[in-house]
């Protein structure tokens, strides 16, 4: 039972463990709150994942009697845990004291709510600057709440300190400024790896990146376009959210297909704005031979594209960290993005891809435009770029040993 308003509510908890290492997990089951078909996107969001939150350390503290040395929250659906050990929390010793990481992916989601769920919660506490009259601001409490903070690069923990950036609690994170770390992503190795990926059509390492090739023709096979090896091959694996410069990729699309910098294919994989779902549709109905929309989630198709196109588009207005650069490097696809949150921090310029720094669509072009040129003009450059992408360290190895210090620094706290 997890305590709830004036009330207790039935959950159960089930048990799996990670096979290598043994880990185990916990999942929180609840019908009415957590049986939905999606994980979010419902109005009563704020409740469920408080519901969530609140469970997850009754289920550890009270439950099984442990005591976590730190508690790891990560964006505004769990920082309600965060904000209970803050406040109702300290009355009870189980839970008084336990330091907390709350980590940052995406401050645009910030959980707002009315203030009534600090009932359901048993929290009694104040208002915050950033909070509107009657409202609960959940990303705001986790920053201010929470006994350190980071953000998923270094220069989005920059970023979200401007008010262009951090927006409405900007200001909090100016104040708690010492406290805010920017420490990368990173990348599963195992399971993006090109030398054993069973979705590529020919495995490859940097010792044997002509062989990667045959990704490309049998990317260009199976879209159904020509298999042209000389014809660079662009393309993109995203949600289709304003986030992600969709309207620089409208204006990028016009002159690629048009051959402003010579002849190009491209390949899009992603669902959602329909608006520019339409406009990718259309542009292809006319350009049938060079480019290819798939509107959809495809985990089976992703991969291949990594491996099989020559460049990867991402003209974000903002990316916290960004996984699909990482992978794409990984996969031997040149980037070329807008040098924002962790494209600046992980594509350098010339050496491992090509970045942009104004958010306009002449700006992503001019990027475009120099990649495809050497790409044509340059083959031993490019395939240094590509085996300069291939070699670079973004593995969880290496960002795991910054958490831990992370962890440490909490605990000293």
């Amino acid at each position: 039972m997890c305590p709830w308003g004036h009330t207790t509510s039935p959950r159960a908890r089930l048990r799996a463990n990670c096979p290598t290492p043994e880990v185990p997990i916990y999942f929180i089951a609840e019908r009415n709150l957590l049986g939905r078909p999606s994980v979010y996107g419902y109005e009563d969001d704020a409740y469920r994942f408080a519901f969530f939150s609140r469970a997850a350390l009754e289920l550890s503290v009270v439950v099984q009697g442990w005591r976590p040395d730190v508690l790891h929250a990560h964006d505004w659906h769990t920082a309600p845990a965060i904000t209970w050990l803050a406040t109702a929390g300290t009355a009870d010793p189980r839970f008084r004291g336990i330091p907390t990481l709350f980590t940052i992916h995406n401050l645009a989601h910030q959980g707002q709510t009315d203030w009534e769920i600090f009932q359901h919660m048993g929290i009694l506490t104040h208002a915050l600057h950033e909070e509107p009259f009657g409202a609960v601001n959940f990303m705001a409490r986790g920053i201010y709440h929470a006994t350190k903070i980071n953000t998923v690069s270094p220069t989005y923990a920059d970023e979200i300190m401007t008010t262009a950036g951090g927006g409405s609690v900007s200001g909090l994170l100016r104040h708690r400024h010492y406290d805010v770390h920017g420490l990368l992503n990173g990348l599963d190795y195992d399971t993006w790896n090109p030398a054993t990926d069973p979705l590529l059509a020919q495995n490859f390492t940097a010792e044997t990146l002509p062989d990667r090739a045959e990704n490309k023709r049998a990317l260009q096979a199976k879209l159904g376009l020509p298999q042209r090896d000389n014809v660079p091959l662009l393309g993109m694996v995203s949600r289709l959210d304003w986030q992600k410069g969709l309207d620089l990729m409208v204006e990028a699309m016009h002159r690629l297909m048009n051959n402003y910098a010579g002849e190009a294919q491209f390949v899009l994989l992603g669902s959602g704005d329909p608006h520019f779902e339409h406009i990718m549709a259309q542009m292809a109905s006319y350009h049938s031979s060079k480019l290819k929309p798939i509107f959809a989630y495809r985990a089976d198709l992703a991969p291949l594209i990594y491996g099989g196109t020559d460049m990867f588009l991402m003209p974000s207005r903002f990316e916290p960290c960004g996984l699909g650069q990482l992978i794409a490097m990984r996969y031997g696809s040149v980037p070329v993005v807008r040098a924002t949150g962790g494209l600046a921090d992980t594509v350098t310029e010339g050496q491992t891809g090509f970045l942009f720094h104004d958010y306009s669509a002449d700006a992503f072009w001019d990027a475009i435009a120099r990649a495809i040129y050497v790409y044509n003009v340059d083959k031993p450059r490019w395939a240094e770029i590509q085996t300069n992408g291939l070699t670079t360290d973004f593995s969880w190895e290496r960002s795991a040993k910054h958490y831990q210090t992370l962890y440490e620094w909490a605990l000293t706290r």
